[in-house]
């Protein structure tokens, strides 16, 4: 009994820090994203009202959008009302923000979500072969490619595929969206150019580090003895070596979130995709503030609650736990 309540201690003192750091790491990036639109220079009411606003007109428009009011009370409001799914409304179009974003956040939750199944495939395979077999022509041939794919930007990759699956073979379209409601397959062809150029960096980087963290664990004596046990190389692999050997690439998901979420502001304009990133850069261009910041904070949720599960997976498959 009181080994087992010692176990649920540790459990809990490990668990602690993995779910109270993102509600830290949240409001902190809240404040900045605030801050960095309540303290632009730019004046959304006269770039709202135009080049013949008033002063007292300006002044008037600074009333309604409540930007006479102090900093920290403004903040406060934001956030408050932005946790009941109320991220206000864009300066120019009236328009909610909640509704602007939310009708251009399945496009990137889908290519998103798409990329990781991707590269946990292609990564998580690549990476298995090479180290069942190290020294092989295969596991260089593994190495060769994930080396190469690792110093492409994503931008890069997508014009490739654009070039060979699109110009050359004309076998799927270099751009544009389907909604998955209208079904997978049509989804699937617009969808896998994007999601592959989003997913082959990640791809290579689980590859390499399931490749080396692989092979030092198949030399462990654990290993050895499972085998003289009599048990079979799939279950010895999937049971017991790899379960421990998926650390660092879980780490390497979980960094490669921010990336995929990243290159998707470049990856949206060459697709021409109409995700969030582009709708950022069009709230961007206009100084529409609250377009900008509700843009930026579902972004940081989305991340920190993808680290987040990341986190927890690691502490549920490694016996120590592993933090980002």
């Amino acid at each position: 009994m009181t080994l087992l309540l010692e176990r649920r201690a540790a459990r809990t003192r490990r668990l602690a820090p993995t779910l109270a750091t993102p509600v830290v790491v949240f409001v902190l990036a809240s404040l900045l994203t605030f801050g960095l639109g309540a303290l632009s220079p730019s004046n959304p009411a006269a770039a709202v009202l135009g080049e013949t606003a008033t002063p007292a007109d300006i002044a008037r428009m600074n009333h309604e959008f409540g930007l006479d009011r102090p900093f920290l009370v403004r903040y406060a409001d934001w956030l408050g009302d932005a946790l009941t799914g109320d991220l206000g409304r864009s300066y120019f179009t009236t328009i909610p923000v909640s509704d602007s974003i939310f009708a251009a956040l399945p496009v990137d939750l889908t290519l998103a979500g798409l990329a990781v199944v991707l590269a946990v495939l292609l990564g998580g395979a690549a990476g298995i072969g090479a180290a069942l077999r190290p020294g092989s022509r295969f596991d260089r041939v593994v190495t060769f490619v994930a080396s190469g794919l690792g110093t492409l930007p994503p931008f890069v990759i997508g014009i490739g595929l654009i070039v060979v699956f699109s110009v050359l073979l004309g076998a799927l379209p270099a751009g544009g969206y389907v909604p998955l409601e209208a079904g997978f397959v049509p989804w699937l062809r617009f969808a896998i150019l994007p999601a592959l150029a989003l997913s082959l960096d990640i791809a290579a980087s689980i590859a390499r580090q399931l490749r080396t963290s692989l092979v030092g664990q198949l030399g462990e004596n654990y290993v050895t003895g499972a085998v003289v046990r009599g048990l079979g190389p799939r279950r010895v692999l999937f049971r017991h070596a790899l379960r421990n050997a998926v650390g660092p690439a879980l780490t390497v998901l979980g960094v490669g979130v921010p990336m995929v979420l990243g290159g998707a502001v470049v990856t949206e304009k060459i697709f021409n995709l109409p995700g969030v990133a582009r709708l950022a850069l069009q709230a961007a261009d206009q100084h529409d503030v609250p377009l900008i910041q509700g843009t930026l904070l579902v972004t940081i949720t989305v991340v920190l609650v993808c680290n987040t599960l990341v986190n927890l997976a690691l502490l549920r498959l490694t016996p120590q736990g592993g933090r980002q």
